[in-house]
């Protein structure tokens, strides 16, 4: 065999053993934001399994603020869907934006109820309400750390998907950039609240 030949097998060998890594790294960084949205499935399951407990909880007290008991029901069905779907393919971009807006309009409907329980003093010291919505409260921080390490793992995905010259492996496997789990504010709600004296 003739040293031409045998530096061109080497070289070849070389770029294989490159492409196997890269591409295994992918798939390891890939499987990564999948447990990691594993961890928020299993939170986001325990919030939709306690909020009808906590309207039943309310109806007795608040008959009269149907429509906003309903809201949080019906925000509740719409996230539930979403975070089902997500859960098909936890590496889908449209269906991470859907959960994210599914989510905000729950999170805005469970303001309002808590508002209300504020109002309704029969309703502040009943204590299954009060164990429900420390439950929920537990839960919604259990949610943000599973975000905050989903983001991370799709930061790190996505970094190693956008470097060169691993880019040329995820470009050709389809291992394309995801979004992050993001607020859906507004910019005005992102602004800090002016306080008066």
């Amino acid at each position: 065999m003739s040293i031409p030949t045998l530096i061109t097998l080497v070289l070849l060998a070389v770029v294989l053993l490159w492409a196997m890594s890269a591409y295994n790294g992918l798939v390891v960084l890939r499987n990564e934001v999948q447990n990691a949205y594993g961890q928020i499935d299993v939170q986001l399951k325990r919030r939709y399994d306690l909020i009808p407990n906590l309207v039943e909880a309310a109806k007795k007290y608040i008959s009269h603020e149907r429509e906003t008991l309903e809201a949080v029901i019906a925000a509740r069905t719409h996230a539930r869907m979403a975070n089902d779907t997500l859960s098909q393919a936890p590496a889908e971009g449209g269906a991470i934006k859907d959960l994210s807006h599914a989510e905000a309009m729950l999170q805005g409907s469970l303001g309002k109820l808590f508002a209300l329980r504020e109002s309704y003093p029969e309703l502040k010291a009943d204590r299954t309400i009060a164990q429900l919505s420390e439950e929920l409260t537990s839960t919604e921080n259990r949610i943000g750390f599973s975000r905050q390490a989903y983001n991370d793992a799709i930061l790190a995905y996505n970094n190693a998907a956008e470097q060169f010259p691993a880019a040329l492996i995820a470009t050709l496997f389809h291992f394309g950039g995801l979004p992050m789990l993001q607020s859906t504010q507004s910019e005005e709600e992102r602004q800090a609240p002016k306080v008066r004296f």
